[in-house]
């Protein structure tokens, strides 16, 4: 799973970057002003630089969504959190319920365990079905089914940016009737720079791997 999520992503970032190149082409010519900085300056922005952002982060991607409550993020304001991360959708009466489940176990063990850094602990759910998962309906779910402090994060966009970052993740969806949707059931943990270490499908099964995952990248943080 990790070489095709490295080779989905790369084809995002190059396709945003292509977008980006001839918008930023675009606007140095029409106010003719090189598109370059100088040297010297290039090098004060280069030491100005927080952390670099490895090739294979989805701090990269550009695309923005939008928070159950309301705010619009980008995967990079995640940045030095683990994450966990599912596809769900919230009127779900099969497959969801478990895989939200399935969080909900995984935070408890991460909760009760002895782990460093727990509060850099972010769980979120990317709805894949966004006509229905308002911000207003993913806040309703996320208070009536209790994970509603800062550490679950429910996310929305439009149908082209879901599909697109399913891919990146390896997760496959078809919408079967007007209010169902056959998907994978995929749980993924980044490290703290966004970067995939662990995937893991099926529902209702052992998720030790993933918490013994979990654990080692907040170590990682502790030591840093």
């Amino acid at each position: 799973m990790k070489r095709f999520f490295i080779m989905a992503l790369g084809v995002l970032l190059l396709q945003s970057c292509k977008n980006n190149t001839t918008d930023s082409s675009a606007k140095a010519e029409e106010l003719n002003q090189p598109a370059m900085a100088t040297t010297a300056e290039g090098q004060q922005q280069e030491n100005a630089k927080p952390t670099e952002i490895s090739d294979i982060s989805i701090y990269n991607l550009p695309e923005t969504w939008t928070t159950q409550n309301g705010n619009d993020v980008q995967w990079k304001d995640f940045k030095g959190n683990v994450l966990v991360v599912v596809m769900i959708y919230t009127s779900c009466k099969a497959a969801c319920p478990i895989l939200i489940a399935d969080m909900r176990d995984i935070r408890k063990t991460v909760d009760a365990s002895d782990m460093p850094h727990k509060e850099k602990m972010k769980y979120i759910l990317v709805s894949i079905d966004p006509k229905v998962d308002t911000p207003e309906h993913l806040k309703k779910f996320a208070q009536e089914s209790n994970m509603d402090d800062d550490q679950w994060v429910f996310l929305r966009s439009d149908e082209e940016k879901t599909r697109e970052f399913a891919a990146v993740l390896a997760v496959n969806y078809k919408q079967i009737s007007p209010v169902d949707f056959s998907h994978s059931n995929i749980i993924s943990v980044f490290n703290a720079e966004g970067e995939l270490a662990a995937q893991q499908e099926g529902l209702g099964i052992d998720r030790t791997s993933i918490v013994q995952e979990i654990r080692k990248q907040l170590e990682k943080i502790n030591n840093k």
